[in-house]
């Protein structure tokens, strides 16, 4: 009986969107930038050398990055492996966008972005969120990476009590508070309050960012960040395959980024924890189940902060990771590897960045080989014509 296990590497583009000029992304390439950087002796912080991802070669991942860039790349090796690349049609490269597309519904709206000014948000804005805080106003109120903005006013945050509010490229508004002066439950509590708001104005996410610590020993963020993310426009792969009666597994922030729409069990924590739960599931899920998984670290970790090595570090550890993975795999499963922008870290700013996505799949005893340019949506439609459930997407499948 088929299962399926749809695992997204937040941020791992592979360069070539045709549009990213419009995005002032042109030239932008995730992992041709990493291998480049790596081959050069440009990122040997905590690694050494050419990057070493033997489990993702075998899957054809040199061949899905010169798919996407117009190159030249080793294919497969792999019994059972596909590769291609897939590009996003929705006007976005933030995170609901590239997964709703992934999941067959491209967004039919533009999102609302916040400008890159100070203040970024309105003197309306700003009263609302310091009147469900309950204080006297708000910190930050511009666009800045995360980590950045803790450390600058996480210190006044404990003295003044004021949630530290920022934005960035994303259609989102970013809310950080200490997790014990300020209160878990009180800071999930405003930004769930002020989520439906927002969703009306097309902001895609408001998300909670709690972290903890001093100023002088330096403040962290926790694994309790949660997002509230608008509702897909339409009936997404969870659902189709919630509505056919069969279960649907979310691991990382797949829930949050779908609203917890046909979604059956969760599992959160670090991408370490992450890679545990996609274990278990391949071991463990029922027949004609979905799995879908996000490992976001390469997101938030490494591409926002422009780190070179430690993204190379975590493609080797995910690699590792996967070995692991396709060992467990049986016949009938589907596996398919993508991602959903990308975030070059060797790129200007702090954003992601406009690309094409490697498109890498196994199917054990199955036939292989390439698939070519995709679109995003058809990585849904072929999940659910793997599993035998209706589609209702513009996707096509590229199973065989």
């Amino acid at each position: 009986m088929p299962r399926a296990f749809l695992v997204v590497l937040d941020s791992v583009g592979c360069g070539g969107a045709p549009d990213a000029a419009a995005f002032g992304d042109a030239g932008a390439d995730t992992l041709g930038h990493i291998v480049a950087a790596c081959a050069a002796g440009q990122a040997e912080q905590g690694r050494t050398g050419p990057l070493a991802t033997p489990t993702l070669d075998a899957l054809g991942l040199r061949a899905a990055m010169a798919c996407a860039t117009g190159g030249q790349g080793a294919p497969g090796t792999r019994a059972g492996a596909f590769w291609g690349c897939a590009q996003e049609v929705s006007n976005g490269k933030d995170t609901p966008s590239g997964h709703w597309e992934l999941a067959g519904v491209p967004v039919p709206w533009d999102w609302h972005y916040f400008p890159d000014t100070q203040p970024a948000f309105g003197a309306a804005l700003t009263a609302r969120i310091a009147a469900l805080a309950g204080t006297g106003g708000i910190l930050g109120n511009c666009h800045a990476p995360g980590t950045a903005i803790i450390d600058r006013f996480g210190a006044e945050h404990l003295r003044c009590g004021w949630p530290i509010c920022y934005t960035s490229a994303d259609s989102v508004l970013q809310i950080a508070a200490h997790e014990d002066a300020f209160g878990l439950d009180r800071l999930l509590t405003l930004c769930a309050d002020l989520a439906p708001e927002l969703h009306a104005r097309r902001v895609g996410r408001v998300i909670a960012r709690p972290f903890v610590g001093t100023g002088a020993q330096g403040f962290t963020r926790t694994q309790n960040r949660r997002d509230f993310a608008i509702a897909p426009p339409s009936p997404t792969l969870c659902d189709w395959v919630h509505a056919a009666g069969d279960a649907v597994q979310a691991i990382g922030k797949i829930g949050d980024i779908f609203s917890g729409r046909g979604i059956d069990t969760s599992a959160k924590g670090t991408d370490a924890d992450l890679l545990g739960s996609l274990l278990d599931a391949v071991h463990g899920a029922p027949d004609r189940s979905l799995t879908f998984a996000n490992f976001v670290e390469f997101d938030s970790l490494y591409g926002h902060r422009r780190d070179v090595a430690g993204y190379a570090r975590a493609l080797e550890w995910m690699d590792a990771g996967l070995a692991r993975v396709l060992g467990r795999l049986r016949p009938g499963d589907l596996l398919i590897v993508t991602a959903d922008h990308g975030n070059d870290p060797t790129w200007r700013g702090t954003d992601h960045t406009r690309e094409r996505v490697p498109v890498l799949g196994l199917r054990p005893g199955a036939p292989g080989g390439a698939i070519g340019l995709r679109a995003f949506a058809d990585v849904g439609v072929s999940v659910a014509a793997h599993l035998g459930v209706a589609a209702q997407g513009p996707g096509k499948t590229f199973l065989p």
